[in-house]
């Protein structure tokens, strides 16, 4: 039996950052993480070749770089390991006929390029990123704060004051657009609307979603803040430095500790029995946990009502997601050399082409040619492969969860639904057959794969249902005052001193680490 101030169950980009405000906040914590690898969907390893290091699961850091968290942490970060590599080609698009266009961090070049591409096109991505300016406090903090919050009730009240009630209301309605509805009506290059309709799939969206075109808008004023900081030597060198800066301030990680029961007494949390019978005890408890975990499996039926576990049993997943890790021989050969410097690349052939593979995956089906995300770390840090040689990181983010078929009519569904290796092997080629058509010299120069399902993404990780890497579907009902659930405030539970953080909770995936940081501050005040 152990006493801290707060046990973290989890040890993702939330739980991390939790732990590391607490520790620097004078609180003692301790990190229990049920895999034998700390960091939830942060893993860097040897997957393919000797020599060659690849980001197991998620690799850039854009989201953390502008966080709150990373704010209060980054010296201490820094000083322990942590060092980006990044540069002025953030992420471009390639189309099948093989034109392509790369956005820069500088507004004013993207507003030439765009406009060199069809008159009219730079204007119009420049009034979009000025009205992400003009409502940049709205904005971040309702995506960045506690909503249901004194913090967020003046600053609105505030926002009527000086503007009155039409104009604050006025930004709702833009703000609820699709993607496809901003794309289509303000611009005329597929090649602009082909760069921008993908990032929608790294928030958890489609371009028919609500909301959609407001996140590509935020994306894109981001990626020219900040870029794409990617980790020098792996992304697990985050969870290295986070864990020496806690464990300096006397925190505490234990992995293959499996939490079985959150311990309740007297409707207030005490601590936490884990699978072999260990007990931690603590003042507060925080869950990185999904609702269908919290509510169906750690909390017993009498911790929680009736009625908000029901509404944990009906949370919706959203699509899985794929990835292909290659060790390459040397730089891939693209058809311009430029394309080498991106860092994230797409392969689609338009906005068109996201929406058919979205809606294929959405019904079950192997997308046909699905939106292609092509990582190149070794574009800003070299040390991820052996001098002149090469990795790429291939993501695909519409993916089914449940196999029903294939939209292309090639691969036989497995009776089950489930995936399995043979299945995700024969994808993967489809995959590569695509990226090798525009790189000649890719398979001569594959000398290691890994290809990791959505049930392989479950297996290491279970928050992502199904493979699903945001922990839940990002739409409207799931998202902003209704994450995790409408019948919960924020990150608070019915039990009193047990807080939810992490992915299903506002505001929702990333690696930004804001539910963290902000439970930790209030749990610090206390």
């Amino acid at each position: 039996m152990s006493k801290f101030d707060v046990i973290i169950v989890g040890s993702g980009i939330n739980s991390l950052v939790c732990a590391g405000v607490l520790a620097k906040r004078g609180k003692k914590v301790v990190v229990l993480e049920r895999e034998a690898v700390l960091g939830g969907c942060i893993r860097t390893e040897a997957l393919t070749a000797p020599g060659f290091v690849h980001d197991t699961l998620s690799t850039a850091h854009p989201l953390f770089v502008t966080s709150p968290g990373y704010a209060e942490l980054k010296d201490q970060l820094h000083a322990r390991g942590l060092d980006y590599g990044n540069n002025a080609t953030p992420t471009g698009i390639l189309f099948p006929d093989g034109r392509s266009l790369v956005m820069s961090t500088s507004r004013d070049e993207n507003i030439r390029t765009l406009n060199a591409l069809a008159p009219g096109d730079g204007d119009a991505y420049g009034e979009a990123m000025g009205f992400v300016e003009k409502n940049a406090e709205l904005i971040f903090a309702l995506l960045g704060n506690e909503l249901w919050s004194s913090q967020i009730g003046k600053m609105m009240l505030g926002r009527v004051w000086k503007q009155g009630a039409h104009e604050t209301l006025a930004f709702f309605g833009p703000a609820m657009q699709t993607c496809r509805a901003w794309l289509e009506t303000r611009f005329r290059s597929d090649l602009v609307k082909g760069l921008l309709a993908p990032w929608v799939l790294h928030t958890g969206l489609g371009p028919e979603s609500a909301m959609s075109a407001l996140m590509a808008q935020v994306v894109a004023f981001t990626l020219e803040a900040v870029g794409l900081p990617i980790v020098k030597g792996g992304n697990a060198r985050t969870v290295e430095a986070f864990r020496a800066y806690i464990e300096s301030c006397g925190g505490e990680f234990h992995t293959d500790a499996d939490v079985e029961e959150i311990l309740v007494d007297g409707g207030k949390a005490r601590g936490v029995r884990l699978v072999d019978g260990r007990v931690f005890e603590a003042k507060q408890v925080v869950a990185n946990v999904t609702p269908t975990q919290l509510y169906g499996r750690l909390l017993s039926h009498g911790s929680a009502p009736e009625p908000l576990r029901r509404q944990a049993a009906d949370y919706r997943y959203g699509k899985g997601n794929m990835q292909i890790h290659l060790a390459l021989s040397a730089p891939p050969d693209w058809p311009e050399a430029r394309l080498r410097e991106v860092i994230y690349l797409h392969l689609t052939d338009g906005l068109d082409g996201v929406s058919r593979s979205v809606n294929e995956a959405e019904r079950g089906l192997l997308p046909a040619e699905g939106t292609i995300c092509v990582a190149q770390p070794c574009a800003v840090d070299p040390s991820r492969a052996p001098d002149g040689q090469w990795v790429l990181w291939v993501q695909l983010p519409e993916c089914p969860r449940h196999i029903k078929g294939d939209a292309a009519g090639e691969i036989a569904a497995p009776a089950d639904g489930r995936w399995n290796t043979d299945v995700a092997e024969r994808y993967a080629e489809r995959i590569i057959a695509r990226l090798a058509r525009h790189i000649p010299n890719l398979q001569a120069s594959i000398l290691g794969r890994k290809v990791i399902s959505p049930a392989d993404l479950e297996a290491m990780n279970i928050n992502l249902v199904g493979g699903d890497p945001y922990s839940g579907e990002c739409s409207i009902d799931q998202y902003m005052f209704w994450r995790p659930l409408r019948g919960v405030k924020d990150h608070a539970t019915p039990v009193k001193n047990l807080y939810q953080i992490g992915a299903s909770t506002h505001p929702g995936p990333g690696l930004s680490g804001a539910s963290g940081f902000h439970v930790a501050n209030a749990l610090a005040k206390r």
